[in-house]
């Protein structure tokens, strides 16, 4: 059993101080749910701020079995931290050491302000009128939180995934606020195939009979539209093989029956039982404004600057390190798009490492196997 750890709301904003969103929409306030590990030195200089991937929450480590904010999204399998394996004592992002920080994005289902929270000009759930948000607003917003903190600089922005593509805009939005900069299995820009794939997903959930436009929340949600998405993104994140070996391990449930098809065999048992899993923990709308973020991304135009080495001439002139990671399995964020992120940073002279490990597990490596990324972490922090 892991430490117990409580989640913290920051509040920011009002209708008379609106926050206001890089599409042009206006929000009177909004909160943000986080958790903290650690204690922040005196002078206020050991903190690492850390992103969380697309269905990911502020909940990284420790023990968390209750959040009565949340509902009945705060599942059984989310009480234990995302990523236990790398923060706490001893571990790459080293608790003893740092003040680690972790936000559940804004749009999310978490506690943070999103479509399932209540829209103060009536009382309802805000549902599709909730706005987009892009990952220069994910940013903006941390830096409200790390200005309540009290925390002008950052040890370290770390962030896997979709967490990746957040944390290269902090800091090359807010340069001066970010020492090291760790991403893992990320990228500069979303491809083609990704944008694609993430298509599919939303015409998944648009398609559902009770998405009703995004305003469900009277009534059923699209749970089978959610449910779908989830599975044409999960192979993306789990290797084949370890699909291939997961499946054989279950046996085919007797509701596994659509209007008049059978499922077959355990692979689709498998992948139907990880949509079924899903939808109790997820809101559509909010996986719908999180994979739109990801969708639009080009870490170019979220900066604000006129090319790539515009961009990174900004974090040479903060004297930033950077470490990026590749998994060589990797189907979701393929090796070639972090090349291309270390090119651009070679181009503008920043000082840059570039891992590639060796796994079987794919994308979801950075989940389950902390040997590959600790030594190479703890090597960055240290210095």
């Amino acid at each position: 059993m892991h430490s117990a750890t409580h989640t913290s709301f920051f509040h920011t904003g009002s209708p008379a101080d609106p926050v206001r969103l890089r599409d042009g929409v206006l929000l009177p306030g909004i909160t943000l749910a986080y958790e903290t590990w650690g204690e922040l030195d005196a002078g206020h200089t050991n903190a690492i701020l850390v992103f969380h991937a697309l269905s990911g929450s502020h909940h990284a480590a420790g023990f968390n079995p209750s959040l009565p904010e949340v509902g009945e999204f705060w599942q059984p399998e989310l009480h234990e931290g995302w990523w236990n394996v790398m923060i706490g004592p001893k571990k790459a992002l080293d608790t003893r050491k740092f003040f680690v920080i972790c936000v559940n994005y804004l749009g999310g289902c978490y506690g943070s302000s999103g479509p399932s929270s209540i829209n103060p000009s009536d009382s309802k759930p805000w549902g599709a009128a909730f706005p987009s948000v892009t990952a220069a607003d994910q940013a903006e917003v941390a830096c409200r939180l790390l200005d309540h903190l009290g925390i002008e600089q950052l040890n370290a922005v770390v962030g896997p995934s979709v967490g990746g593509l957040v944390g290269l805009t902090f800091a090359t939005r807010y340069p001066q606020r970010v020492r090291n900069v760790v991403s893992i299995a990320a990228g500069f820009k979303t491809t083609v195939l990704n944008r694609l794939i993430l298509f599919e997903q939303i015409l998944a959930i648009e398609n559902d009979p009770h998405f009703s436009g995004g305003n469900y929340y009277d009534g059923q949600a699209p749970l089978y539209g959610l449910a779908l998405a989830r599975m044409i993104s999960h192979k993306t994140f789990v290797h084949l093989d370890a699909i291939e070996k997961r499946a054989r391990q279950d046996v085919i449930q007797p509701d596994d029956v659509l209007a008049w098809y059978r499922v077959r065999d355990q692979f689709q048992s498998y992948m139907l039982h990880q949509g079924k899993k899903f939808v109790r923990r997820f809101d559509a709308n909010t996986y719908l404004r999180i994979i739109d973020m990801w969708s639009r991304y080009d870490a170019t135009l979220e900066g604000d600057a006129e090319s790539p080495a515009d961009l990174f001439e900004r974090s040479r002139e903060a004297g930033q390190h950077w470490l990026v990671f590749s998994i060589d399995s990797d189907f979701c964020f393929y090796p070639e798009e972090q090349a291309e992120l270390v090119r651009h940073l070679e181009d503008a002279k920043v000082e840059a490492m570039h891992i590639t490990v060796h796994s079987a597990k794919g994308h979801d490596s950075f989940l389950l196997e902390p040997g590959l990324y600790t030594p190479h972490i703890a090597w960055l922090l240290a210095r």
